[in-house]
This record gives C-alpha cells, structure tokens and sequence, in this order.
C-alpha cells in the first residue's frame, strides 16, 4: 500500500493558473531495505484525459483532428526537430474528464465537440500514464464507432479558443502514415499501433452485414 511505502512529508502548490504544480517532499522505500533520502519533485496537474480513434467500418475510414499545440511549439525550439517540423499535430479526438464524467462519456462528447461525430459501439484500448515522472496525467484510450460519411469541416469550441480541422482518413492510408512516422503523440500512437492490430477483426464485428 502506498501509505505504507511513501512517506509524504510535505505538499505545496507553488503555482496554479491554466495548469497547475505541485511540489512533494518526500521519502519512498528501496528495493533492499530501509528508507530514501527525502526528495523534492514538482509534479504537473491538469487531470486525466480521454482519447478516443474513431472509425467507420463501412468506409474503412479514420477520422482525426488537426490543430495547433502550444507545447509542440516550445519542443520545436529543441534540435531535436527539424525545419519541417509543424506545431499543427494531426490527432485523436481527446478532452479532459469534468467532474462527474467518465471516461466514455468524454469521449462521446468530445467526438461531437470536435468532430461532429456521434458514436455507436465503443471498446477500450488501453489506460496510459503519460510522463509519470514529471506528472500525474493518464489517459483512457478507446476506438469509437462512426458514420464517417459527412466527416469534415472546422470544429470546436469558440470559448476555449479552439480551432480544430477535422480529417477522414482511408485507413490504409492512416496505417502508411504510422509506418512513415507521420503521427508524433503518444495517445495517436498508441491507438494507431492498437489498431493495425485488430483492424480486420475490428472491421468484421463492426461492419453493416449487406442488403439481401
């Protein structure tokens, strides 16, 4: 239990504004015995988060999103990318949980809210911490049922400064992307790798049985 093998001798909060920190002092047990010396870490909060890759089983089509990232911009001043390198990320659909939501019900609102999509069936992919080093950030990812037909256009919420393109991707041409390099998020990463996986079988429990 963490109570038993975390000794939390303070927490602060030396920052809070859009996001928040927090900062620990603190003890934890060692693999061989007896007790750490007291560490300090500033942990980053801003809650946990859904995700959500949408499919058409019909079409065989993905949608996604495209929008501008903050901190895609701060990475891009690192060497570590080049000229190329956009700040516009092509993603999943995701949103933080609210108060008295769960994780299915963010991602069937944030697929109305960015993509215009409703969606039918729903699986879970996986439960993820993002960077568990520097923050308590996970997130739930799922793979979303929908008509992809009438996917397109500009979405998002005016108030939260949002201005998100949305794409209908064929998916042998997503899974070229993956392959190329071309999605550089972990939540898109890892629901892109989930679904090369289970794409057939995914496809086949999900399409429209055709007209007699």
């Amino acid at each position: 239990m963490i109570q038993h093998d975390v000794n939390i001798i303070e927490k602060t909060t030396p920052f809070e504004g859009y996001f928040r920190i927090d900062r620990y002092r603190l003890r934890h047990r060692l693999f061989e015995g007896g007790w750490s010396g007291e560490l300090t870490r500033e942990i980053f909060e801003r809650g946990h988060a859904v995700a959500v890759l949408l499919y058409d089983p019909d079409l065989d089509t993905l949608v996604f999103i495209e929008q501008f990232r903050c901190g895609a911009l701060a990475a891009a001043s690192s060497p570590w990318f080049g000229a190329g390198f956009s700040p516009w990320l092509v993603e999943c659909i995701a949103g933080i949980i609210e108060d008295g939501e769960s994780p299915e019900d963010v991602a069937r609102r944030e697929a109305v809210e960015e993509a215009g999509c409703e969606i039918g069936d729903i699986v879970p992919v996986c439960h993820y911490l993002v960077s568990p080093g520097g923050t308590s950030e996970s997130v739930f990812v799922f793979c979303g049922r929908v008509d992809a037909q009438n996917a397109g256009g500009i979405h998002g919420l005016t108030e939260e400064h949002e201005d998100i393109r949305v794409l209908a991707v064929p998916a042998a041409e997503a899974l070229r992307w993956l392959e190329e390099g071309r999605f550089n998020n972990a939540m898109t990463l890892i629901a892109m790798q989930w679904f090369g996986m289970n794409h057939e079988t995914l496809r086949a429990r999900w399409r429209t049985p055709p007209s007699r």
